[in-house]
Order: C-alpha cells, then structure tokens, then sequence
C-alpha cells in the first residue's frame, strides 16, 4: 500500500488517499474480518477443528494406561500407548503452534492496515488541530486490540467451544453421574459471568473514551503545559477509577471461576471414588475424569474472555470507524470526551 505523503510546503492541497484507506470502514468489526481476511479465517478454522478433535486423544490414552497398569497387563503394551500419547502431543503441539502463529500473522495484518488508513485520515485532515491528538490515540492504543481480535475472531471460539463440548461429551461416556454433578457445578457461572463481563465492558468503553479526550486535548493546548490541565488531570483520575473498577471485576471473576472449578474435582473424587469402591467404574476412568476437568477449565476461561475481547474490540472499532468515515458524532472536536 502506498503511504501518504506529508502536504508539501506551499501546496494548501492535502495529499490523495490510497485505495484502501479512502474505503469506508464497515459498521461491524466482524464485516470488518469478512472483508480482510475471509480466506485466512477459512484456512484458520480447518486447523482449529483438527486442533480440537485431536484433543481428545490423550484422554482416552490416559485411561487406558492407568486401566493397564491397575490390571497387570504386559508393560509393552503400556510403553506402546505412553509413545503414541508422546506422539499425539508432539502433532498437536504442532498443529497448535502453526495456527496461533498464522493468527498472529492476520492479527498483525489488520493493525497495520488500520493504521495505514488513520495515517491517510491524518494526512487528509491536517488543518484540525485535534487530529493529531486523535492519531496519537488511534494509532498507539486502539488500533492494535482490534487488529488481534481479527486474527482469532473465528478459530478462538471455534477451538475453544470445540474442546468444551467434545470433553464433556467424553465425560459423560465415561461415566453420567459425574458428568452431571461436574456440569451441575458449572451452571452458576452461565449467570454471574455474563453480569460481571456487561460490567467490564462498560468500564472498558468509558476508558478508551476518557484516553482518547486527554490525548486530544495534549495535543490540540499546546503540549506538556495542558496535560496539568484540571480537566485533563480529572481525566487522568477517572481512568485511575475505571481500571481499578476492571480489576476488580476480572480478579473476582477469575476467583469464582476457579472456585466451581474446584468444586467440580472434589465432585468427582466424591461420586468416583464410591463407584470405584463398589466396583461400578475403573481406576482410569475417575483419572481420565479429573483431567477432563482439568481441561474443561482453560477452555472455558479461554471463551469467557473472547466474548470479553470481542465486545471490547467492536466497541473500539466502531469508535475509530466512526472517526474515519467522518461520523459528526465521533468528529476531533467532539472526541474529547
């Protein structure tokens, strides 16, 4: 893409926008994706469902080993199944590694190009003092949580509810009373997570709101000398407030969620360990359990915060679109906030 050019001196006209920036940007961070990326995201979801069916695998592996051991059988047969497990993990790992750098890659393509077209915005509206105070906010700090959420706007919820789901259906194969209680445990967070993130959220859009006034403001009353400004140091407080209030909202989040999580392994010790005890279910199977738990945790933690992050970054796409397809409501002198 080619850059734009600084107006050259004595030329009051403001240099042509390149084809891509000069193009309206869509209302919605997810037609946003479509348009830059839809063969990428295509490529990414094939890896991610391979990802998350070869997930699976070392459950069902672990089971067996235990079961092996617990019942005497030759140790060949168990050193055979802990080399295919090693097997298993080096071509997931791997799997995994090339699509989370590939998200990376159109993660890293997106910021660029939104920064490449608030450049072109800049460049066509220099004579607004304010503008370069809102490219210093654009450019720096929000361009770039928008531009990672495209990378995993598809695969991250594919992969995660993937995992999710196929765990729990290999739970409740292995055994439908644990599956029960463990998925009994899990309902709560299904009401107090989507409160608390409505929460996050809030605070997060304020936030971005009260950064991008300070920068305007710096920029546009002369430097360092505005930044003691006492309405850019109320600014400076009010986000002090606003992070502190996110904080506490994600580490409270975090703690509940861990504390079901818990109480899902003290549930299936419980019922697993009377089944094993009348002879109702196999050593391996309350192990394989446990780790299903285990793995119930981080794609579930993973999904929580996507749905955080896609809320957070279409919110802030529709604040730099709403600058750089001239929305009046999102205008330099109305941005300060």
């Amino acid at each position: 893409m080619a850059a734009v050019h600084p107006i050259s001196a004595g030329d009051p006209r403001p240099p042509a926008a390149p084809p891509d920036a000069a193009r309206r940007l869509p209302a919605h961070v997810f037609r946003y994706v479509v348009e830059s990326s839809a063969l990428h995201q295509i490529l990414i979801l094939v890896m991610t469902v391979a990802v998350f069916f070869i997930e699976l695998v070392p459950l069902e592996l672990q089971r067996r080993i235990v079961n092996d051991l617990a019942k005497d059988r030759a140790y060949s047969a168990v050193l055979t199944l802990c080399l295919v497990y090693a097997g298993v993990v080096l071509v997931h790992g791997t799997t995994k590694l090339f699509m989370n750098i590939y998200r990376g890659w159109v993660g890293e393509t997106a910021v660029r190009d939104l920064r490449r077209r608030v450049q072109a915005w800049v460049g066509i509206t220099q004579s607004d003092p304010d503008a370069a105070g809102l490219e210093i906010s654009l450019i720096v700090a929000e361009v770039e949580p928008v531009g990672a959420f495209v990378g995993d706007c598809l695969s991250e919820p594919v992969l995660q509810g993937g995992v999710l789901l196929s765990v729990l259906a290999y739970m409740i194969h292995i055994d439908v009373w644990m599956a029960m209680g463990a998925i009994g445990l899990f309902v709560p967070q299904l009401v107090f997570v989507p409160i608390m993130q409505r929460a996050i959220i809030r605070r997060t859009t304020s936030r971005i709101r009260a950064l991008r006034g300070l920068s305007v403001s710096i920029a546009s009353s002369g430097g360092p000398a505005a930044s003691q400004d006492a309405k850019n140091l109320a600014r400076v407080d009010r986000v002090f407030v606003l992070d502190m209030g996110i904080f506490k909202l994600k580490f409270s989040l975090n703690f509940l969620m861990n504390l079901c999580n818990h109480l899902q392994i003290v549930c299936a010790l419980a019922i697993g360990g009377w089944l094993v005890y009348s002879d109702q279910l196999e050593i391996g199977g309350v192990v394989a359990f446990i780790s299903g738990v285990g793995r119930l945790n981080d794609p579930w933690g993973d999904l929580v915060n996507y749905f955080r992050d896609a809320s957070v970054a279409n919110a802030k796409y529709r604040l730099i679109a709403g600058v750089l397809n001239g929305f009046s409501e999102t205008s330099p002198a109305t941005a300060r906030g």
